[in-house]
Parts: structure tokens; C-alpha cells; sequence
């Protein structure tokens, strides 16, 4: 048995702790019942799950999800355009997400899958400094998809 201020009451019968809990205008709650003998403690039930619920909001409002961002290429990109992706996934990145490079091909460009190798290539070597392969390039019908992970 543990009073409500956390001293130690030693071994009590259930119904003397129980009154005891109901004289101080408190509930009686088993915080160890595997124990032997069973562990319980005098507290406000209702306080202390609130207390609980607090916690666990403050616990989630810390915690950072990590999401899949995607930046779409094609094998004939401008270089303009490309370095606008590029800065984009590096935001991404630093952002702490994970970045899906997705190369689409279309008509006759799936003839040739190695000018959509080298942009992959290019945008992995590009983003080296603050990333990490976490799947190499693989072809999936009509797209090629790598995705790189914050360093």
C-alpha cells in the first residue's frame, strides 16, 4: 500500500485500504497487481488519467513524422527545370522526408532507358551532401523510381 504522498503504508486488507482511500477523499488504484503481494496506491484516478493524457499530447506534439515526398523528372529535362526539382528535394530532405525521385517516360522515350538512368543518376549525385540511396533506381512500367533518405 503507498499513501497519496508516496510513503509507504506496508501490507494492508483491502477493505482497510479501501476506507482509508474513501476517508481521504480518494480513489484506490492497483498499480502493480502481478506482484506479491498486489501493489496499490491512494491517488485522485481522475487526475492522474488526465495527467496521462497530457503527457501523451505533449509526447505526439515533439514528434516528427517522416513523410514520402515525391519530385517527378523526364528523361529530356531542361537544365533549368532540373535544378529547380533538384532544390525542391533538397528542401524536401532538410525538412527531414523522405524524397521519391520518380523519372516518367512517355511514347518512344521507353526505347531508351539509359537517358533516364543518367538524370536519376545526376539528381542522386546532386543531393549526396544531405542524402542517402535508400532503394536504387528500378523500373516499374513506364517509371523509373529511386528514393533517397536524409543523411
Amino acid at each position: 500500500m503507498i499513501a497519496a504522498d508516496g510513503a509507504q503504508l506496508g501490507i494492508m486488507e483491502v477493505d482497510v485500504a479501501l476506507a482509508a482511500a474513501i476517508e481521504q477523499g480518494l480513489d484506490l488504484v492497483e498499480v502493480a497487481p502481478m506482484a506479491r503481494p498486489p501493489v496499490a496506491r491512494i491517488m485522485d484516478y481522475g487526475k492522474f488519467k488526465f495527467e496521462q493524457a497530457k503527457m501523451a499530447r505533449q509526447a505526439k506534439k515533439k514528434q516528427h513524422v517522416i513523410h514520402l515526398k515525391e519530385v517527378k523528372y523526364r528523361p529530356g529535362i531542361e537544365e533549368h527545370d532540373f535544378m529547380t526539382k533538384t532544390r525542391h528535394a533538397r528542401e524536401f530532405l532538410a525538412e527531414g522526408n523522405k524524397v521519391k525521385v520518380t523519372l516518367m517516360f512517355r511514347g518512344r522515350q521507353i526505347a531508351h532507358p539509359e537517358l533516364g538512368r543518367q538524370v536519376v543518376n545526376r539528381v542522386a549525385t546532386e543531393l549526396a551532401d544531405v542524402s542517402k540511396i535508400e532503394s536504387d533506381p528500378k523500373f516499374e512500367g513506364k517509371f523509373m523510381t529511386m528514393i533517397l533518405a536524409p543523411k
